[in-house]
Order: C-alpha cells, then structure tokens, then sequence
C-alpha cells in the first residue's frame, strides 16, 4: 500500500527550524537591519557624513538636529556611524571571501591528496595559527600599510587556517564514502572528484563557518582602526570612530558608546544566527 503523505522538503525543514529559533530570527533582523544602513546609507544619513562645524563640537545625542550628537570636529555622529556600517560590511564579506577561497582550495588539496603535501600545508598553517589573530592582522598591516584593501587582505589571511583546517577534516570523511569510490573507478579526473563531488558535501560546515567569522572579521576590523591601522580618518569606520571617543570618554561618552553599540549588534546578531544556522543545517537535529 503506498502512502500518500509526503516528506517535507529540506528548504522547509531548515526554515521551519529557523523561524522556531527566535535568537536566530532575533540575529536575521540585526543583520538585516545593518544591511539596510549601509546600502540606503545616502538615504538615511541626515548629514555629510565628513562635514566639519567648529561650531557645533560634542554636541549630546539631539541637540540641534543631531540624532546621536556630534563629535570633536562637530561631524554627526548617526551620519558617520551609518557610513560606518558599509566599511563593516565590506571588511567582515570581503576578508571571509579571501580568507575561505584559500582556505578552502587548501584543505581539499590537503585532505584529497594527503602524504607530504598534506604534511606541508597544514604545518604551515599550524605556523599561521600559532600567532594570535590580532597580532597576526597587525603583523601584515604593518607589512603592508593602511587602507581597506589591506584590511580586508590582512584579515583575510588571519582566517586562512581555520577554513583549511576545518575543510581537510570534511574532505577526509568525505572520500572514504562509497559514492566517492565509485567515481574514482570510472575514470573521474581528480579535479571534477574534488570540486563536482567532494567540495558540495562540505558546503553546509562552510555556510556556518563563514557565518561566524565575518563577526570576527568586523572585530578584527575595529581593532585594527582602533589601533591606527586599519581605516584612516576622515572615512568613517566604527573602529576609528570609537577611537576618536575614547578621548572624549567624560566630556561626551555617546561618542564610544553608541560605536560600540553598533559594533556589539552587528558581531552578537551574526553568532546569534550562526548558531541557528549550524542547528537547522544540523543532519542530527532534522525530525
């Protein structure tokens, strides 16, 4: 007797999960909310986000038109943090892309092949890893001076050995499978094995990796401003808007609190839906 009642798909299954998951959607909204800043930035910054007025310095959150005050050049303060959000988004895409495509191409090279190729790629990443990560950011910022391409560079590298470690795991799990056998004795070329078979089985580990490690990247970018590295004034980052505050910590605190704000939202609503999304792309959790 055959039945009639049909299994859910795994697209409703993973959004049936997260939608259960209100962190997540909690997450989602963050994410999307500082999505919206930086793409309709012109549109919703209320000034030029680089215009200096003497005249107005340090201004409290609302006064004289300024939503969230204005800083030590009398720059308001919500203009530069929105402006702010796209270098936040760019760094945390743009340093998990570089650092993921090396990564990645690493690992599977490494966990395909094995033997001493294996053996010399991950040493050399074991001796990435050995450096902190910030101090690893810094190292190459240094190498390479100041400015966004170099922080996105510098970031990325920091987050080469992760992907490569966590790749070469899956890839060795991952062609041990039957179906992967029998490819291999048809006559499959390598490249096709590893690209076409292998590396769409390890895309799930990938997403919520990535997920999680722009957060890191937009840490990461904030410090290196913070620091003096990374993005230069009068371009607006919340790192280097929070380092201008830090001066100015008793006279006008909403200058470092409302930067740190935006950069807490960002970091905590994108771990909020890494973890729903490592739960919902769990095999292990799937009803």
């Amino acid at each position: 007797m055959e039945t009639t009642e049909k299994t859910p798909s795994l697209v409703k299954m993973f959004l049936k999960k997260m939608l259960q998951n209100k962190l997540a959607c909690f997450g989602l909204l963050m994410i999307f909310l500082i999505v919206v800043l930086a793409i309709f930035a012109p549109l919703i910054a209320t000034h030029q986000p680089n215009v200096m007025d003497t005249g107005a310095t340090l201004l409290g959150p609302g006064q004289d038109g300024h939503l969230l005050g204005t800083d030590n050049y009398g720059r308001d303060l919500f203009s530069r943090i929105v402006y702010g959000s796209r270098i936040s988004l760019i760094v945390g895409l743009g340093a998990v892309a570089v650092g993921s495509v090396i990564g990645i191409l690493l690992g599977l090279v490494a966990g395909y092949f094995g033997g001493w190729l294996d053996s010399i790629i991950m040493r050399f990443m074991d001796a990435l890893a050995a450096f902190p990560f910030i101090l690893l950011a810094i190292t190459l910022m240094t190498v390479l001076g100041t400015g966004l391409i170099n922080v996105i560079i510098a970031v990325g590298i920091g987050n080469v050995p992760g992907f490569a470690r966590m790749i070469r795991g899956q890839v060795l799990s991952v062609k041990e499978e039957l179906f992967i056998e029998v490819t291999n004795s048809l006559g499959a070329k390598q490249a096709r094995i590893i690209f076409i078979h292998i590396l769409p089985n390890c895309l799930t580990p990938i997403i919520v990796y990535a997920t999680m490690n722009v957060a890191g990247a937009i840490i990461s970018e904030a410090a290196l401003s913070f620091l003096g590295l990374g993005i230069q004034a009068p371009t607006a980052s919340w790192g280097n808007i929070l380092k201008e505050g830090k001066d100015y910590l008793i006279v006008a605190p909403h200058i470092a609190i409302f930067s740190g704000m935006f950069i807490l939202l960002s970091v905590l609503g994108l771990n909020l839906f890494g973890d729903g999304l490592r739960d919902a792309l769990d095999p292990k959790t799937r009803a």
